[in-house]
Formats: C-alpha cells, structure tokens, sequence
C-alpha cells in the first residue's frame, strides 16, 4: 500500500449503538465533503470497528492520522470531545477509554512494538451517553458532528502547513 504523502481520517465506532456511532457520522460527513474540490487532497477517510489490526492497517505509514472514537468518561459530559495528540515522544494511553473492549489503546500500544504508528496521530475522542443498541446519536453528541468535521479539516491543515513551513 503505497501510503508516504497519506493523510487519514479514521472514523471509529457502530452506528447501531447510538453515540458510539459518532465516529462514522464525522467520518461520512468528511467523505461527503471529499467531494468538494476544495478538501483536503491526499486524505483517505474510512470507517473502522476499533479493531487493532484494522486500525494499525489504516494508519500504517500514514503521515498523520485523526481518529474519532466515541469515549466513556468518568464523571462524563455527553458531546465534550478531547483531543489527544500522539507522536514519537508522547506515546502512551488516553486518558478517556473507548467505548469499545479492545481499541485504541491496545492498537497503539501494538503499533509501537510492531514499528506500525503513524508519524503523527491526533484522536479526538467524544464522550456519549448512551451506547445501546440502536441507531441515531443523542442530541449532545448529534451537535458535535459538523464542529467536530471542522476541526479534523483544520487539523489537517494546520499540519499540512506545518509540513510546508519545514516545522515539526
């Protein structure tokens, strides 16, 4: 997979357990953005189930990758999103947990002992209230979906500028 000029967007999550399917809402609302000639070029937007090993396999020697995963936080507060940006200096877990039982933790912590990280990857992580079966977002996370689309574009080019002005 020819993957050094990649840009990923990985929305994670099951849209038939309500807030957890946050993930794929941004993710869909990117691709159908990606229609624009104006989006972000280079830029591969996919959904996962949290598995580890799709996860590594979607991000592997990506540049930068952004994933949006529902999280569980105690005490939570439905639709506060974290950003949590990891890179070589600053591995480690979370600080919120997916609301899946394997996930994002266990995927770049196997990542990092397979050499399989992205150079850059920025989570933003959405806390929800309600993960049963089901579809449709709560009104709380359902109102983070477009900002939250906004600020992965945008993170997106801040790094792309980055990248541009030789920082990093």
């Amino acid at each position: 997979m020819e993957s050094s000029a990649r840009i990923v967007v990985i929305g994670v999550g099951n849209e038939f357990r309500r807030d957890d399917g946050v993930g794929p809402a941004v993710a869909a609302l990117l691709r159908e953005r990606a229609e624009n000639p104006a989006f972000v070029p280079d830029t591969v937007v996919s959904d996962c189930d949290g598995d580890p090993a799709r996860l590594i396999a979607l991000w592997e020697g990506a540049r930068l990758a952004v994933v949006v995963d529902a999280a569980q936080a105690h005490p939570g507060a439905a639709g506060r999103i974290h950003r949590i940006e990891l890179d070589a200096e600053r591995l480690g877990q979370p600080s919120t947990t997916s609301s899946h039982g394997l996930g994002l933790g266990e995927a770049v912590d196997l990542a990092r002992v397979l050499g399989r990280l992205p150079e850059r990857l920025v989570v933003y992580a959405v806390e929800g209230s309600d993960a049963c079966v089901g579809t449709g977002l709560t009104p709380a996370v359902a109102d983070v979906v477009e900002p939250l689309a906004d600020s992965v574009e945008n993170e997106i080019l801040r790094h792309l500028a980055a990248e541009a002005g030789g920082e990093r």
